[in-house]
């Protein structure tokens, strides 16, 4: 950047939870609890998924690109917020905070992409089943995790772009556990709308349009579910769709609330709120989900359960 664009502000303070110095204690165990919860949950679906041959289907190597997106995700924020929790130093550089800017808003982005394919996914198997197999082939699938990826990696970049070029002369606390975009935007001392504008629109296509292809595509499996003849069937069919459509349920619904809405219309106490729910909880979340509402994963854990406890007694035996 030239010398016109240089920042006199070069390291930024996230207030995070500082206002409840009382609950420090409290909130580094719950949200170390929660951190370690959801890394062992997603990290044992995508090892569950791999090491049982009957879950290497489309819809199950989808689950894994998205639990391997649900540790890089919460990764990006979680640690730093349990740091700046633990000790009075919050300070972050510019470098780091537009950083992880980037990789949060590229890492939502990717999700939102993933659970459109998911949805399509689903689509396919209940509403063109004879056509599935050949449709939703090992190269197709490969094709559309690479493609969700890269587009959300790119999504983001002209928007990052623009406001890594901003001026910020201060004040430069950020009132917010993480650098997102309104708070870091209300600390610049440039004009914000063009900057704003572009940032809004991308989030409005990228969530509203694959809110729409998961709705649209859940309209026509609830529409072709209802017309099993048999009770069984129905519910069968709509057994496979559930866990996603759950997780869809509280991703969409956070994050359209939050970015797709006037940027007064909250405090960012209340955003602070609705953060945690999908940068924390939504993650911790969406292994459960997929264990407790999936048969095939739950029959897959009892099986490696088994087989580690059989190894275990072998080995006891032979000492």
């Amino acid at each position: 950047m030239g010398s016109e664009n240089q920042s006199t502000v070069t390291t930024f303070v996230l207030l995070g939870f500082s206002i409840y110095p009382e609950l420090k204690s409290v909130l580094f165990l719950v949200f170390c609890l929660v951190y370690t919860l959801t890394i062992a949950g997603n990290i044992t679906i995508i090892v569950i998924i791999k090491n049982d041959p009957h879950l290497h289907t489309p819809m199950y190597f989808f689950l894994t690109n998205l639990s391997l997106l649900e540790i890089c995700y919460t990764s990006n924020i979680v640690p730093k917020m349990l740091s700046d929790i633990l000790t009075e130093n919050r300070s972050v550089s510019m470098l780091a905070c537009i950083t992880q800017l980037y990789f949060f808003g590229s890492l939502g982005s990717t999700e939102c992409f993933l659970l459109g394919v998911m949805a399509y996914d689903r689509y396919l198997a209940i509403c063109h089943p004879l056509r599935y197999r050949s449709l939703m082939n090992n190269k197709v699938c490969v094709h559309l995790a690479a493609s969700s990826w890269l587009s959300g990696f790119l999504a983001t970049l002209i928007a990052v772009s623009l406001i890594s070029q901003l001026h910020f002369c201060g004040p430069n606390k950020i009132k917010h556990f993480f650098c997102d975009l309104q708070p870091v935007l209300k600390l610049s001392c440039s004009d914000t709308f063009i900057t704003e504008t572009i940032a809004g629109t991308f989030a409005s296509i990228i969530l509203l349009g694959s809110c729409l292809l998961t709705v649209g595509s859940y309209v026509q499996i609830i529409s072709t579910i209802l017309r099993i003849p048999s009770s069984e069937g129905r519910q069968k069919a709509f057994s496979t769709c559930i866990s996603h459509l759950t997780v869809v349920i509280i991703f969409y619904g956070a994050m359209i609330f939050m970015y797709v809405k006037p940027t007064t219309a909250n405090s960012f106490g209340f955003n602070k709120i609705l953060a945690l729910l999908y940068t924390v909880v939504t993650p911790l979340l969406n292994p459960f989900i997929y264990t407790l509402r999936n048969k095939d994963v739950k029959k897959a854990l009892r099986k490696a359960a088994g087989n580690i406890w059989i190894t275990e007694k072998n080995a006891s035996f032979l000492r």
